[in-house]
């Protein structure tokens, strides 16, 4: 495996791939891949260390792509990601990040190498095709696995959508949803459609404002509450990340408050955190911002938020994970050259993100059209981290990094 390197500049040369808006673009046409471990030396970073680079899952006629992972109370790890046909079956010379047969699956594991070969269905959206489902376990075992959808609508019914609307790839935004499990994701229960936030001013192909949406880690606080950081197009083109929350395990939410809304700057993807102080963090993807990530604090339970601020790299979206020692692993995609996967190791509080060093995991990426890494915690030592990932423009993948963290 390749060495963990530490790094205190950022890479200038940027692919972009992506709308600035959304996070989802046009990709070239994908072909097929060979999954290759890479010579490993001793890292940088003392008391990290990278065991193996893993394949999860790879089918060259599908895009798998956007994962997330728990670990059950039995041991067992539960991954979720969004299959989608690679259009390339049907000779077709791009893939969208938007697809009517797009799908949330998921895979099974009892050590985090070996997994399961066919992915169970976790939801298929009648009125389209969904995107990023994001799992959240709740501390009595309960699972929350968010996701947004897009509908194919004809010629003749665009005509007739209520405006505004935001189209992508030739698909009409339908907007958020999450589905509840109580048996460790064997069955899932009928989609909960989460309230319409005021920002938003996107109306569904249905005629109804959307409801509230987006792709990261909600949390469950200390006091039972979960948080759930959401985008809205507040204007044409642009979006901002708002504070919802659910005291009744995400059957019911509330608005609580902006966390990042700029005139210039666009957020979205957005992962959630509660440290051991209380504070609520938000790890914010960017646009229009040179691709560096941001951060939000909230000091009074997720009431307010101070101004966001820049962490003082690139990358995007971010996770976090609680280390034993409660330290924070913050884990994400790298979309310029060497395209890879990164990650960091903060403090308790997060509050030394602009001097903690970059730990490299992967720098062989094909292209940009990488990352949305999910971190769990396999033991004491091990942490894994799950991605989608490809290869000299191949095959979209689920990959995975073991490392050890001491």
């Amino acid at each position: 495996m390749k060495k963990l390197k530490l790094i205190l500049a950022f890479q200038v040369i940027a692919l972009v791939l992506c709308l600035e808006t959304n996070g989802f673009g046009i990709i070239k046409r994908t072909g097929s891949s060979n999954f290759q471990d890479r010579p490993f030396r001793k890292d940088s970073i003392p008391g990290v260390q990278k065991i193996k680079d893993i394949m999860i899952y790879e089918d060259s006629q599908f895009y798998s792509s956007f994962p997330s992972i728990v670990k059950r109370p039995n041991g067992e790890l539960l991954l979720a990601f969004r299959r989608a046909p690679d259009r390339k079956v049907f000779g077709e010379g791009h893939t969208d990040h938007v697809d009517p047969n797009s799908y949330l699956v998921s895979l099974r594991s009892k050590d985090g190498e070996n997994w399961s070969k066919n992915p169970e269905l976790i939801y298929a959206h009648p009125f389209g095709g969904s995107q990023d489902p994001c799992l959240l376990q709740l501390r009595d075992g309960t699972l929350l696995c968010t996701s947004y959808g897009w509908a194919f609508v004809r010629p003749d019914g665009m005509l007739n959508l209520k405006k505004p609307h935001f189209v992508n790839g030739g698909a009409v935004f339908l907007g958020g949803y999450l589905v509840r499990s109580k048996d460790g994701g064997k069955h899932w229960e009928k989609p909960i459609y989460p309230p319409h936030i005021e920002p938003e001013i996107n109306i569904n192909p249905m005629g109804d404002l959307v409801p509230a949406y987006n792709r990261g880690a909600l949390y469950e606080g200390k006091s039972g509450r979960i948080f759930w950081a959401v985008a809205a197009s507040h204007t044409p083109g642009k979006t901002s990340v708002h504070l919802i929350n659910s005291d009744d395990k995400g059957q019911t939410w509330n608005y609580s408050a902006p966390v990042a809304v700029d005139d210039n700057v666009s957020f979205n993807e957005t992962s959630v955190y509660e440290t051991p102080k209380g504070d609520i963090l938000a790890f914010l993807r960017t646009a229009g911002f040179n691709d560096q990530a941001c951060i939000a604090r909230s000091t009074d339970g997720g009431k307010t938020f101070s101004n966001w601020e820049g962490m003082g790299f690139k990358g995007h979206p971010m996770n976090a994970l609680r280390l034993p020692d409660k330290r924070v692993l913050i884990t994400y995609g790298y979309r310029h050259k060497p395209f890879g996967i990164r990650a960091r190791i903060l403090n308790q509080e997060c509050t030394d993100f602009k001097t903690a060093p970059e730990i490299i995991l992967r720098d062989d990426g094909g292209n940009g059209d990488i990352g949305y890494t999910w971190p769990v915690q396999l033991d004491k030592k091990r942490v894994l981290v799950v991605y989608y990932f490809n290869t000299e423009n191949g095959t979209r993948s689920i990959q995975g990094t073991i490392l050890t963290i001491k």
